[in-house]
């Protein structure tokens, strides 16, 4: 039976990416990504609630994240869960991010600049 596993995101940076590198040399770039849900209450109240994703990307577009964006860039993400467990005092915990697959930058820039997109191919990456 076939599967899908993909995440269209755009929300904002709420740090700078952060790089680390694998023991084999590969480079990862972590942030985390605010998305917002506006809704009105039924007493007509406006509401607000921000979801924080976790965000890794690898490779070429894990350097490009890391050198373009930075706190506050809005960006639009797509890509795949991944969901790791771990244990922590005894007891298996569960941390589900999103490993990225294409990034673009939506913020607005100089009329000279073109917007950039990327993408990365899929691969199977050693955390």
């Amino acid at each position: 039976m076939p599967a899908l596993n993909r995440v269209q995101l755009i929300g904002n940076l709420g740090k700078d990416p952060e790089t680390k590198f694998t023991p084999t040399g590969k480079r990862v770039a972590h942030f985390r990504l605010a998305v917002n849900n506006r809704w009105r209450s039924k007493e007509g109240e406006a509401k607000e609630y921000t979801e924080w994703i976790n965000i890794e990307a690898w490779g070429r577009l894990g350097e490009i994240c890391q050198e373009y964006l930075k706190k506050g860039s809005l960006v639009y993400l797509e890509g795949r869960l991944k969901t790791e467990i771990y244990e922590d005092k005894g007891e298996t915990r569960y941390f589900t991010k999103v490993v990225a697959l294409a990034m673009q930058m939506l913020d607005r820039k100089p009329s000279d600049e073109p917007m950039m997109t990327v993408e990365e191919e899929a691969a199977d990456y050693e955390a």
